[in-house]
Order: structure tokens, then sequence, then C-alpha cells
């Protein structure tokens, strides 16, 4: 199995032991709700206490990766800087110190003094953590180390994260909101083609124990590399050949015939949800955080996850779209795939995750500038299209 992704994975639960440790823990527990009180915090804390934990975690994977094969860690991107200024003007640098101590040490500084807080932040980061799951070991496949670059969230839906509901009913199995919709997405791509090759979705937050408080989570991934396809979700491992085996159960005969599931943002243009509706009836759920939107469609709840604006970025998407490859799916470009003529035979537009958008700057440089479309199945996916095309320009034949 890739040593890569083991670690990847191995990584990706001390990211959320860190997420479920910071609401857990009464001392670190207590700068979280710092944080919702928007009218006090900035006097109490320089620091946002939410970013620190999105920037520790990306660190520590990071630096893990980095200690495990050197030289990756420089390919490793997301969006936190790891610099903070305290309130004595000192400019710290967040980094996985080489003991607890040291780690502890540091963030004091960025904490200003708060040694209990540092002190528990810093036992959890250096935490060994292991991560066994049957299905790794079954095939035995080897990335070279010097192809990749890897996209982190470190904490994806950090508004549902510091808000912190427990008590989140879900809908068919879709939470629209709470705690179970936090991911952390670990994604590694291609640097020469920028296709995405592994992934990793960890959920820190599935199951809460009513006795004790305690959160359970639940990880996903997928490896798709030169022909080889294997998924947690799967029993055994398959080869893309057309008609893989995954693919195939999913898209049984009388499969093509059903009506539509989608998961979108609360956000999305009206016209995409007056289109959708006649897509997909009542068969359209909201939820919160593009991370665990895509993992809906890696979970089979829904058909689609659909989003047409400009607002999620490579290290949203890298994660889960190698994971949905590994199944025989993917996501597409949004915009891309309604301009296409499918008649012509055109491949679909895959995002792909090395190139930044030309004329961008800062984030949006490596912005899904024209939104995207995940999904598990492609023949699902093109009758899909074809749907929401006809009903898009009967819509615009009505205004």
């Amino acid at each position: 199995m890739s040593e890569i992704l083991r670690e990847l994975l191995c990584v990706s639960e001390k990211a959320a032991n860190i997420a479920r440790a910071c609401r857990q823990q009464e001392a670190l527990f207590q700068l979280l709700i710092e944080e919702k009180k928007d009218g006090e915090k900035n006097k109490k804390f320089t620091v946002d206490f939410k970013t620190l934990a999105d920037v520790l975690v990306q660190e520590v994977i990071k630096q893990n990766m980095e200690n495990k094969f050197p030289g990756l860690g420089k390919r490793i991107f997301g969006e936190e800087s790891n610099e903070f200024t305290n309130d004595l003007g000192e400019t710290i640098t967040v980094e996985l110190c080489s003991t607890e101590l040291e780690t502890a040490t540091l963030l004091c500084k960025v904490l200003n003094g708060n040694k209990l807080a540092s002190e528990a932040l810093a036992n959890v980061v250096h935490q060994d953590v292991a991560f066994k799951d049957p299905t790794l070991d079954s095939i035995d496949i080897n990335i070279p180390q010097d192809i990749l670059g890897i996209w982190v969230d470190p904490i994806d839906s950090t508004y549902q994260y510091i808000k912190g509901a427990a008590d989140i009913k879900s809908n068919h199995g879709i939470f629209p909101s709470g705690l179970q919709c936090v991911t952390i997405l670990i994604g590694a791509y291609n640097i020469q083609t920028g296709v995405p090759l592994m992934g990793v979705i960890n959920q820190p937050f599935v199951s809460q124990d009513l006795n004790t408080h305690s959160w359970k989570g639940q990880c996903y991934w997928g490896l798709s590399y030169l022909g080889t396809n294997i998924h947690s979700l799967q029993l055994t491992p398959s080869k893309r050949n057309g008609t893989e085996a995954q693919t195939a159960k999913a898209s049984s005969e009388g499969e093509s015939t059903q009506p539509f599931s989608a998961v979108i943002s609360t956000s999305e243009k009206e016209t995409i949800k007056a289109a959708l509706s006649r897509v997909c009836g009542d068969s359209i759920f909201r939820a919160a955080g593009a991370g665990y939107k895509s993992l809906c469609v890696v979970q089979g709840l829904v058909d689609i996850y659909i989003f047409s604006e400009d607002t999620t970025f490579k290290w949203d998407s890298c994660a889960a779209h190698a994971i949905l490859r590994a199944m025989g799916g993917g996501i597409v470009d949004m915009k891309e795939c309604l301009e296409r003529n499918p008649e012509t035979g055109l491949e679909l537009p895959q995002l792909l995750y090395h190139v930044e958008n030309e004329g961008a700057v800062g984030v949006d440089r490596w912005a899904n500038k024209g939104g995207l479309i995940a999904y598990r199945s492609r023949e699902r996916l093109e009758s899909f299209l074809s749907q929401l095309v006809q009903n898009l320009m009967l819509l615009e034949t009505q205004t």
C-alpha cells in the first residue's frame, strides 16, 4: 500500500483529535466560547483562536509528512499563514517543535501567556496516532513522492465548528448544519498533470456519547493511480476498465430512471435552484461545508453536489475528487459542463489542481472559478446535465 496514503490517514486522525480536543477540553473550549462573543473577543484575544486551530492542524499535517517523507513538506499547500503577532508585537511562527514542552512554550507566546490552554493543545499535538484499515493492506502500490503536491483544508466549515451545534437532526442522512458538517480535507495530486490521486476526508464529529459527551469520527479515503482504484467504501480493490465494478453496481439499468438527488449550498443562485427543483423534485438538500457536501456524494446519500459560485477552492475539492475518481466519478467545472456539447464526445471538464487562475490574486488564484459538480456515476451525471440544461433554457425563455 502507498505509505504516503497511510501517513496521510494517520495525520488526518491526529488533526481530528486536535479538532475534538479544542471542543472537549475546558481550557481550549473557553477560547472557542470567546470566538462566539463578537463584541468581546478582540478585547481579550489578539489571536483569532479558530485560525490558530486551523493553522496548528495544517502545520501538524505538513511537518509530520515532512518528517516521514523529506522534501514533501514544501509541496503541501493550504489557505492559512502560520505567522501570528501577539500583544507584545512579537511575530511568532507556529510550528510543531521536537518536544511537547517546546511546542507548549511556543503556543504560550501566541496565546499571550495562557499556559493551561497551551499545554493542553501541545499535549494532543504530540500524541501518537495509529490508523488501521484492512483495505489498506489489500493492494501494493507506491506513488513516486516527487510527482505529488498536497492540498489541505485543516478545518472545513469553521463556522459550524465554532458554533458547535450537536443536536441538529439529519434529513435523509444529510445534516443541514452542525458539527457533523465539519471535515478535515487532504488531497494529493500530480504536480505535472493536476490530476487528483489520493484523498482523505476525516469527519471528526459523527456520533456523540451522551454520557461522556465525547465524539467519535469517521475517515474516508481513496486512491486512483495508473488504472488502480481503491477506496474505503469497498471490500476489494477494483481496476478501472471502462465498466468498473463499483460503478456498474451503482448504475444498474433501473437506476437510470430514478429521480435525481442533489445537495446544495444555502447561498445557491435562484435560477439554479429553480432548474434543480424541476430535475430533482423534493430531493434537494441543503448542507454546510463544501467538504461535507462532497462527502454526501461519496457516501451515496445524493447523486450530485452542485455549486455555481466561484467561492470554493482547490483545498475544498481535491480530497473528495480523488476519492470520487477511485469510485468511477469525479468533480467537474460546472460552467464548462453547461457550455459543453455532449454529442461531440468532448471529455468532461474535470477540475485540475496544479495551475493558478490567470490574472487572479490572493486566494482567488486557487478558486474553482466555474463552480463545480461532484458525482459518483458518469452515466447519471450525463443524464442530470441534459435535464439541467433543458430546464435552464426553459426558464430563460420564460423570463
